[in-house]
């Protein structure tokens, strides 16, 4: 299903027929899909087709997996070669930011602290890895735990390193995501971190979502992809933020 909701905002809209013969699928499928998606408010379902979703309105983890992933790839791959043996690793949720994770599974001498439940799913099986799980309220759409429990944990570590997930990017508003709790508790990530990386393809640069972060005056770094427009990343590095763009695998 992750797939129509590309088309979806791709194109604008979707009719059943098209989808049906792009994926080889009965055009019953794909009305059952479509019926499914609309239930979870993720599209509107019209007649003979769908259109997107409210504006705003966040996509759960899950559905976000497909998107720009040789691109998150690249970037997981890029910001984990920030790290040094030894150092101990802050990290929020999010696709871009299991990428990160990924790329660090086999290091030695780490001590990894996150709040998402799916990249500590992914390294609970590496003994070469310390890792701290940070307890709070559990958002679905993430698989982050948030709020006041977490960011009071957080804050009885030093962070040498902090990876960011964003849903949005921009030189004026900073960091933004769509849920002002994930916001506060990212925010923390980023005050016991010696030094913040923003990790983000260029998808999500130069939007601006619900709720704020942190501005660009606490970030040190943006690790993003090749599709950054030119311009943006003039204005970011003349904000004193350093950019790193990561080649597609």
């Amino acid at each position: 299903m992750g797939e129509i909701l590309d088309r979806v905002v791709e194109n604008g809209s979707v009719d059943v027929l098209s989808l049906a013969q792009e994926f080889g699928v009965s055009a019953a499928t794909v009305r059952r899909d479509l019926q499914a998606l609309h239930h979870q408010g993720l599209l509107r379902r019209t007649h003979g087709g769908a259109l997107p979703r409210p504006a705003g309105l966040e996509l759960p983890l899950q559905y976000k997996t497909s998107r720009q992933h040789r691109e998150k790839r690249a970037i997981g791959l890029a910001a984990a070669g920030l790290v040094r043996d030894g150092d101990v690793v802050g990290m929020t949720g999010g696709t871009t930011a299991t990428e990160v994770a990924r790329g660090l599974a086999d290091r030695r001498g780490l001590t990894l602290v996150t709040n998402a439940l799916n990249i500590a799913a992914e390294l609970v099986s590496r003994p070469n890895i310390r890792l701290v799980v940070v307890g709070g309220n559990a958002r679905h759409a993430s698989y982050e735990l948030v709020g006041p429990a977490a960011e009071a944990m957080i804050a009885q570590y030093h962070l040498d390193i902090a990876f960011i997930g964003t849903d949005g990017f921009t030189v004026a508003e900073g960091c933004t995501t769509h849920d002002e709790m994930e916001a506060h508790t990212d925010l923390s990530f980023i005050g016991q971190a010696a030094r913040a990386v923003v990790i983000a393809d260029s998808t999500k640069i130069g939007k601006v979502t619900f709720a704020r972060i942190c501005g660009t005056e606490v970030i040190d770094t943006l690790v993003t992809d090749a599709g950054i427009d030119p311009a943006v990343r003039t204005a970011t590095e003349a904000a004193d933020v350093e950019v790193i763009v990561a080649d597609r695998q």
